[in-house]
């Protein structure tokens, strides 16, 4: 548990006689190397994903010939592809450093679950938040013209609209994350992979309702470089607790119910 991971219940294998451990690191016993090196990964992932994405935003925002409130497809798929695709790489990038959560209702689903300790889950959540800041800070100061990337509810959408389109996209980024990545089976290794197109599916949903915040980090950022929140910002946050709290649920209820006995065999030998 020292590392952030929760450890494995099975018995070590082997002797441990004659064994030298190696040197430690900085004079860093592992348990603190370990949090200092998923919280690198974590910034740089987290800092790259939304770099790149706030600039695809940035720039399909500045179409002057949209007029609001009417939507264009291809504005929000461009937004959708930066933001999902940006997510996919840098997990494929970070997973095996930090876990590649890259989104603070993402480690709050995995502390939920009991896949990381509440210890590396609240050192993620403060680098996260400090990466979405300096990732909007740092394209506002490389882009010309206001911040055209922060989250705001339109299309008419209400807030308790907005909440709740806020809940369901993050829940189906967090379902996927539990499934594709946290149970581990044959299609694990492509858990980066469909964690981007989640993310890609949740902002075709909520771009045009909300901004598709799903990410406290992704919502929080902005507002600070902008030196503007709006008066129902809370909705970018209880929206995200609200889907990692129902995805932890459903992967409650599936576990206890031993889900892998209803459809046997989906990881056997071809």
């Amino acid at each position: 548990m020292s590392d952030g991971i929760l450890p494995s219940t099975e018995e070590p294998k082997g002797s441990n006689i004659g064994y030298i451990p190696p040197p430690r690191i900085l004079g860093l016993p592992d348990s603190l190397r370990n949090h200092l090196i998923a919280v690198i990964g974590e910034f740089v992932g987290t800092f790259l994903f939304l770099l790149f994405a706030f600039f695809i935003a940035q720039i399909a925002n500045q179409d002057k010939t949209i007029e609001s409130p009417n939507s264009n497809p291809a504005q929000l798929i461009m937004i959708s592809f930066g933001f999902g695709f940006g997510v996919m790489v840098n997990v494929f990038i970070f997973f095996r450093i930090s876990g590649g959560q890259l989104n603070p209702a993402v480690t709050l689903t995995l502390m939920l679950v009991r896949a990381i300790t509440p210890t590396r889950a609240v050192l993620l959540w403060i680098t996260q938040m400090t990466a979405g800041m300096a990732a909007a800070g740092a394209v506002s100061a490389m882009t010309p013209g206001p911040i055209a990337f922060a989250n705001g509810l339109g299309g008419g959408a209400s807030r308790t609209q907005g909440l709740f389109i806020e809940m369901f996209g993050t829940a189906m980024l967090c379902i996927t994350v539990l499934f594709m990545a946290v149970e581990k089976h044959r299609a694990t290794f492509m858990a980066p992979m469909v964690i981007g197109f989640s993310l890609f599916i949740g902002h075709l949903l909520a771009v045009f309702y909300t901004g598709a915040g799903l990410n406290p980090a992704r919502s929080f950022g902005p507002c600070i470089a902008k030196r503007e929140f709006p008066n129902y910002h809370w909705i970018y946050w209880v929206g995200p607790i609200l889907g990692s709290g129902f995805s932890a649920l459903l992967h409650y209820i599936l576990k206890y119910l031993n889900y892998e006995t209803a459809n046997p065999g989906q990881d056997a030998e071809y």
